[in-house]
């Protein structure tokens, strides 16, 4: 199978840069080496019940030691750029000063990359919070922004030379919304209240960190990273309508309408008043500072019926779709119209998909993975990046998600996202059928 785009498409020039993606706790390993501090998802692991299997990311995929194989394997699939996330709680310790033996390793991997051509993309914070911080109310205590700011004038201090963009967060949702109000990822905690108040300190974090960056990065590009799922309502009622709305607002506008305009959704005072945060002076200013693009993730799409206590409730499609192996709806139609109604909406920087890919069931069979579905999710989204570029919006790259299967949060191990396989026993990395479909596309583009 292969991955085919209209032959005419502005993403097969040379300007467009495809990637591969990963994230520090989900793939490093190496938790207790180097004086790394635990973070609140080393936590989270060791409370029974949280997480699939009672997995944890003690070993993961070893990349802590294998890094320069997993370059190796970037190069292979013959991509333009890697995207990854430092570990905050492996770079610093509790006084706030740096641990050079966390930062050199991250030196070393950079100085590798940008050696064997590659653009680098880092991430900040991909959700592993210094476990000391939320041992003092983490992003429900307005400090930790403060604190966030200095670990990022430390490590674009420190790494700023090998890093071509710098992203602050990823996906501030999961990190507030299902860390904090939902309670299904770390730390734990489900309250309305704190999930939109953790959000808004991640956001301010967002904002206090920009101009540290900029000054120690000043040949590099900033932005942040967002996360969403294009909405649906389940019918033509009225309440359904109202539903898809609240579902859009809350889980969408709630992240991209302050980065953009300054303010939280108004909607929010009238209708639903415990979803906005305690605001300070001048919070609005920083939040809104400018960034230089803006870092779009998606996997799928929402269907959504009116519920009296909640305002949504999630329903499944009426009409027959095809799942991934953790149950999300293939949905590329979705992508163009998200991305085409946010263009709409707001005046946006230029923006990169940096995580996009799907969930298999993946098996190795006679030394060969061949995850057809992954192949057409890939196919279907790339052409939907491709129409929303026809119509306007102005991307400049993709990343697929991931490089290679690796922690997959609350799912553990049960859950394969990769181009390339991993055999946790042996760490054994094997490219599957959509890695070399990938690379494949890659390779046909004109110089």
């Amino acid at each position: 199978m292969s991955i085919t785009l209209p032959t005419q498409s502005t993403m097969l020039t040379s300007d467009f840069i495809f990637g591969v993606a990963t994230a520090s706790f989900q793939i490093e390993g190496a938790t207790q080496i180097d004086n790394r501090l635990p973070s609140i998802w080393d936590t989270f692991c060791a409370t029974p019940g949280k997480v699939k299997g009672a997995d944890n990311g003690d070993i993961a995929c070893d990349h802590y030691h294998l890094w320069e194989q997993d370059i190796q394997l970037i190069k292979d699939l013959g991509v333009d750029a890697y995207r990854l996330s430092i570990a905050w709680p492996r770079v610093m310790d509790k006084n706030g000063e740096a641990n050079q033996a966390g930062l050199n390793f991250y030196r070393q991997l950079l100085k590798k990359l940008k050696a064997e051509g590659l653009t680098v993309f880092v991430t900040l914070y991909h959700w592993d919070l210094p476990q000391h911080l939320e041992d003092k109310g983490g992003w429900l205590n307005r400090e930790t922004a403060y604190r966030f700011k200095d670990y990022a004038d430390l490590v674009t201090q420190e790494l700023a030379e090998w890093v071509d963009s710098w992203a602050t967060f990823n996906e501030p949702f999961c990190a507030a919304i299902l860390g904090y109000e939902l309670g299904i990822h770390a730390p734990g905690l489900s309250k309305p209240e704190y999930g939109r108040q953790a959000a808004h300190h991640i956001l301010l974090a967002h904002g206090l960190a920009l101009p540290v960056i900029r000054k120690n990065a000043p040949a590099s590009q900033v932005g942040i990273v967002l996360n969403m799922n294009r909405s649906y309502a389940a019918s033509e009622k009225a309440e359904d309508q109202f539903a898809c709305l609240m579902r859009d607002t809350l889980d969408n506008q709630f992240f991209i309408e302050p980065l953009m305009t300054g303010q939280y959704p108004q909607i929010l005072k009238t209708v639903a008043p415990h979803y906005f945060p305690m605001i300070l002076p001048g919070d609005m200013d920083i939040i809104s500072q400018p960034i230089d693009f803006l870092g779009m993730n998606f996997y799928t799409c929402n269907h959504n019926a009116y519920d009296a206590d909640q305002l949504f409730k999630n329903v499944p499609n009426a009409a027959p779709v095809e799942y991934t192996d953790i149950g999300w709806e293939i949905a590329p139609h979705a992508f163009t119209e998200l991305l085409v109604t946010l263009n709409k909406q707001y005046s946006l920087p230029p923006m990169y998909i940096t995580e996009n890919g799907a969930a298999c069931a993946d098996h190795i069979i006679d030394g060969e993975i061949n995850d057809d579905q992954r192949v057409r999710y890939l196919e279907g989204h790339l052409n939907a990046v491709h129409q929303a570029i026809e119509e306007g919006v102005d991307i400049r790259g993709y990343f697929a998600w991931s490089l290679m299967d690796n922690f997959e949060w609350a799912e553990g191990y049960s859950k394969r996202f990769g181009l390339t396989y991993v055999d946790y026993q042996t760490q054994e990395r094997t490219i599957k059928r959509s890695g070399h479909a990938y690379r494949a596309l890659l390779n046909s583009r004109k110089p």
